[in-house]
């Protein structure tokens, strides 16, 4: 299994690492940095204010991420059906972006806070893939009915996808990293 590690706003490729460690001790990991700078701190994707997003930007960075992983696993030479994504804030919502524009890039996904994207012009089959969305009971930046949405969005969609409630803010807690290590070890390729 490879994790693939999302980084939030103003992270980089180092900020997940450790996480990814946790998640899953021995996987492989790969953690790019966002190509997109705001006021000098790395993203994703654009976004015209807190919490509202450059869908179109966020559209044409998700392409081009899923680009990058089909060739990371050509050089790398990693199993491009084992790929989980693990997205924090930022990063959530270009692994949610990609689980919705395509599908077959990611195996399963780790969503930590994060909003809905946007909603696709064609709903994707999520078949078989396994969604968990960490949220904060407390965040002052993801509002409680965003991650819901998405949870809907996906389960719609046939992806066995639940929500973690943690009561924290938008910073994790080591509670829900557990969970998510517990929740990692069951994925059918661990097994």
């Amino acid at each position: 299994m490879t994790l693939l590690l999302l980084h939030g706003t103003g992270g980089d490729e180092n900020d997940l690492l450790e996480l990814g460690h946790e998640l899953s001790p021995y996987a492989a990991l790969l953690s790019p940095r966002g190509r997109v700078l705001e006021n000098g701190a790395p993203r994703f994707f654009r976004r015209l204010a807190e919490g509202i997003f450059d869908t179109e930007d966020l559209i044409f960075r998700t392409h081009e991420l899923a680009g990058f992983l089909g060739a990371a696993s050509r050089a790398y030479g990693f199993d491009a059906s084992r790929l989980v994504a693990v997205g924090y804030s930022n990063g959530a919502n270009i692994a949610a972006s990609l689980l919705l524009l395509h599908p077959k890039s990611l195996a399963d996904a780790v969503l930590f806070r994060p909003m809905m994207p946007f909603m696709p012009e064609k709903l994707p089959d999520l078949s078989g893939k396994r969604v968990l969305i960490a949220s904060g009971l407390r965040d002052q930046i993801v509002p409680q009915e965003q991650p819901k949405q998405l949870l809907d969005l996906f389960r719609r969609n046939h992806a066995d996808a639940i929500i973690h409630w943690q009561e924290s803010t938008h910073a994790l807690a080591e509670p829900e990293v557990l969970f998510a290590n517990d929740w990692i070890s069951k994925l059918k390729f661990q097994r």
